[in-house]
């Protein structure tokens, strides 16, 4: 049966149809059609965040603790133009979202109207796709597509602009069809050729030093494709290392867990990565975090690149295999291929490997005077462990802690911002994260400048009651620029101070959370105990080391094999290419 509907009535059944639970959003002049529609509308939950960057940031950790895509709605103007850091966040991170924002009226566009803002243009080069609908009968089939780019192949953002009049315009709307099909078809290609698996399986069979380098694209697959990964490593015992954006597709506590690799990875993966005679590159883009000096990184080695991605193959690093698929896919072809071969004897390489592993790297200054960020990230993870927290993190000093010190057992589990670096990451994609995943235990690792760049979102958590909680090491300093200005710039803490911090107690009072301060080591497990206990949203405010520096770390400019370990002296002596080159 055909009737007519506005075309907000048509974007919220469309969302009901793709599955859409929860919507991240602040309402204004340019979409309110669609919020008198999610007002009568109880199939889909509204969440009012206090900021539209908040919004896109939980509708990321939404997405990457589910799997699902998340969805935005903002207004037009600065609704819009302040989603666009979320958006550029998750375009970067390969995450799936749907991102809708209202605009002034067809006739207006162009005119520098009230709140107008040239939206498509802006988020050209941070989306998948986007859309400027001028037709309301064009909205299902926009809306379908729009989902469908966002899940498939690389995962990212997608934005659907859509002016008032389009929203109060009626159009036809019938219940038995379909959206039409586009005249352009995305189909992204899943699996790998014969030819391509084959060599691939060749290679690795003779390999006598081999990585697996894994990535992002591992979790994006979904947890069949940990899975598989992790079948194969026990089919070739090959070592695994992992991207910041890859922790938990292999489990931290396995023997052949390298640890993270990169700026602040271990020595081990490091140097692994670098004596190896074959890499295999799963879902991983070899990042400029990872390379360091390309010049340096790997030279001896063959490498395989598995990538949805088909621009990542040989865009930083040449590679002797590209193959393009989706990692899940691929790794169940390249097992079947290496049903019948024997591996190489990988014995002396693991006894290499173990030699670098006794440097332990990740070793830290004790102190008896104050808490050790380390320290406190440890005990963080052995006190919750058992219940499998999702962590979600800012950016900076803490964030690296967290990767190094905190160990993750499987997929989905770690949400942080890789690509981007986006300070205020951490809070709003925890709200996303605890509301997709109601009963588990979500913690944002938070530094004390960080946390401040989204704190309005404690409101959002205290609204909806969420037990969100949030533990800060307090350094009183922007830490990683500290740390930088401390061995680059001879020490000159420029602006790195955060001097006038506010309360984070009270602060958590004012918002209706629990507070909690935690000022020496022997109050540590304590607080942590106080913060699990208390059944709704907490702030712990964790006073650590002002002065401690995260390590391992290779100076920008330097090779992935010239790593600064704690015990270096390194302050403010880093040679002067290094300097001229960060």
């Amino acid at each position: 049966m055909s009737e007519e509907r506005s075309g907000a009535a048509i974007l919220i059944e469309c969302l009901k149809r793709q599955g859409v639970e929860f919507v991240f959003g602040y309402p204004g002049g340019a979409v309110l059609p669609i919020y008198d529609e999610l007002f009568a509308d109880r199939d889909i939950r509204h969440i009012l965040v206090r900021h539209e960057a908040g919004a896109a940031h939980a509708a990321e950790g939404y997405a990457r603790s589910t799997g699902k895509p998340g969805v935005v709605l903002v207004t037009s103007g600065p609704g819009a133009t302040n989603a666009v850091t979320g958006i550029a966040d998750a375009y970067m991170d390969s995450i799936p979202m749907v991102v809708i924002t209202g605009q002034v009226p067809t006739g207006l566009i162009g005119t520098d109207a009230f709140q107008e803002a040239d939206t498509i243009g802006l988020t050209r080069h941070c989306t998948k796709h986007n859309y400027l609908v001028k037709d309301p009968e064009r909205l299902r089939a926009t809306i379908d597509e729009a989902f469908r780019i966002a899940t498939t192949g690389r995962p990212g953002p997608v934005v659907i602009d859509i002016p008032k009049d389009v929203q109060i315009a009626m159009a036809t709307w019938n219940e038995q069809d379909t959206a039409p099909l586009p005249s352009h078809r995305y189909e992204p290609r899943l699996a790998a050729t014969d030819d391509e698996i084959v060599q691939a399986a060749e290679m690795l069979a003779a390999a006598e030093q081999p990585v697996f380098y894994t990535g992002g694209g591992v979790i994006n697959a979904g947890p069949r494709a940990s899975d598989l990964l992790r079948d194969l490593q026990r089919r070739t015992g090959a070592p695994v290392t992992s991207t910041l954006m890859g922790l938990g597709c292999f489990p931290a506590d396995h023997p052949d867990w390298l640890g993270m690799l990169g700026m602040h990875g271990t020595y081990e993966a490091n140097m692994a990565m670098n004596r190896a005679d074959l890499i295999v590159a799963i879902g991983a883009r070899f990042d400029d975090r990872v390379t360091g000096r390309l010049d340096a990184f790997a030279p001896q080695a063959k490498k395989i690149h598995i990538d949805i991605d088909r621009a990542q193959i040989n865009k930083i690093v040449p590679v002797d295999l590209g193959i393009v698929g989706d990692c899940a896919h691929v790794l169940e072809q390249l097992l079947g291929a290496l049903e019948n071969r024997k591996a190489q004897d990988l014995s002396e390489w693991k006894a290499r490997i173990l030699g670098w592993k006794a440097r332990e790297c990740l070793a830290y200054p004790e102190s008896h005077e104050t808490i050790m960020p380390q320290k406190a990230v440890q005990r963080l993870f052995e006190m919750t462990r058992a219940r499998d927290p999702i962590i979600t993190t800012e950016v900076g000093q803490h964030q690296m802690w967290a990767a190094q010190y905190f160990g993750f057992m499987g997929p989905n589990k770690w949400l942080t911002s890789g690509g981007l670096g986006t300070m205020g990451y951490g809070l709003p994609a925890a709200i996303g994260a605890q509301l997709g995943n109601p009963d588990a235990l979500v913690i944002d690792i938070a530094g004390e400048a960080s946390i401040q760049m989204n704190i309005q979102e404690l409101a959002t958590a205290s609204q909806y009651r969420l037990p969100v909680k949030i533990f800060i090491l307090n350094n009183e300093y922007m830490g990683m620029v500290r740390q930088w200005q401390e061995l680059t710039y001879e020490s000159r803490y420029s602006n790195s101070y955060s001097d006038s911090l506010p309360d984070f107690v009270k602060l958590a009072e004012a918002y209706g959370w629990k507070g909690i301060r935690i000022t020496e080591e022997a109050g540590l497990d304590g607080g942590i105990h106080a913060m699990l206990d208390h059944d709704g949203p907490v702030i712990v405010d964790c006073m650590v080391a002002k002065d401690a520096n995260c390590f391992p770390m290779i100076p920008s400019g330097a090779a992935h094999t010239e790593m600064l370990l704690y015990g270096d002296k390194v302050g403010g002596t880093m040679d002067d290419e290094a300097k001229a080159l960060v």
